[in-house]
């Protein structure tokens, strides 16, 4: 049964959005937010049971979707996954790529061990650079798209409390910046989001297992709230809508008021 109700939403009608991380959280959000512009919606991720979730959601509210594994770790795998998402779909407009790991929190540099440095850099700027490898590829075949990177706050400022997550999101807004300029004449738009701290699991498992470190987080918001995934998705929405037609290569900050100081 379609349950839209407001046609002259259907915005996005016709086009086709991947999103690596789909599975949960503002991933999920995001693709609940395509879909509801009438976009089909292809959930890219690791965990199979969450991501077939978030497509049956979208298509109980009337929405088209698929799911599709990947470790984004791994060159076959996202080349596989994007070539899959384009011939269920027929073309990739739209992709958000917000897989990605905190790890190492709370260490001071010193401590962090080698393997826990490369899971983190190759999760977070290894898998955003691959992503936009095979994404950036399937876009040149139907003349364009928009891609939007999952930064942070943490690429806009130190993280004395996640270093090497702090370090890979400064990397990601640089690969943005650079991807944006290389194909800004072909029709490829490629914008980041930098959300702050945010309702997602990854805060969830932060408030279960240190909530004295969870409730400082949230002080330090001058909303006094965190963020909720919702509102994350409707920026990324915006920055491939063609509203946004004029904005490429730019870190957009939601964080609540917390760079401001």
């Amino acid at each position: 049964m379609n349950t839209r109700t407001n046609d002259h939403s259907q915005t996005l009608a016709g086009r086709v959005a991947i999103i690596t991380g789909g599975a949960a959280g503002i991933g999920k959000a995001t693709a609940l937010a395509f879909a509801a512009k009438g976009a089909k919606v292809v959930i890219a991720d690791h965990d199979a049971v969450q991501g077939n979730g978030t497509v049956a959601e979208v298509i109980s509210r009337g929405g088209e979707a698929a799911f599709v594994s990947v470790d984004v770790c791994n060159a076959g795998s996202v080349e596989s996954a994007c070539e899959a998402a384009a011939d269920r779909f027929g073309r990739i407009d739209f992709a958000f790529n917000s897989a990605g790991i905190m790890g190492a929190f709370g260490q001071r540099l010193a401590d962090v061990e080698e393997e826990e440095w490369d899971r983190i850099v190759t999760v977070n700027l290894k898998g955003i650079w691959l992503s936009m490898k095979y994404e950036i590829r399937q876009m040149l075949k139907s003349g364009g798209g928009s891609i939007v990177n999952a930064a942070s706050i943490g690429g806009l400022r130190g993280g004395p409390a996640a270093a090497v997550y702090s370090a890979t999101k400064h990397g990601v807004i640089g690969l943005t910046k650079s991807a944006a300029l290389q194909y800004a004449t072909e029709g490829i738009r490629v914008n980041a989001i930098c959300p702050g701290y945010t309702e997602t699991p990854m805060m969830a498992a932060m408030k279960a297992t240190s909530p004295q470190t969870y409730e400082a987080r949230r002080e330090s918001i001058p909303m006094k709230r965190l963020g909720a995934p919702e509102e994350m998705a409707a920026t990324v929405v915006f920055m491939c809508e063609d509203a946004s037609s004029y904005m490429t290569g730019a870190a957009i900050v939601v964080d609540g008021g917390c760079l401001a100081f």
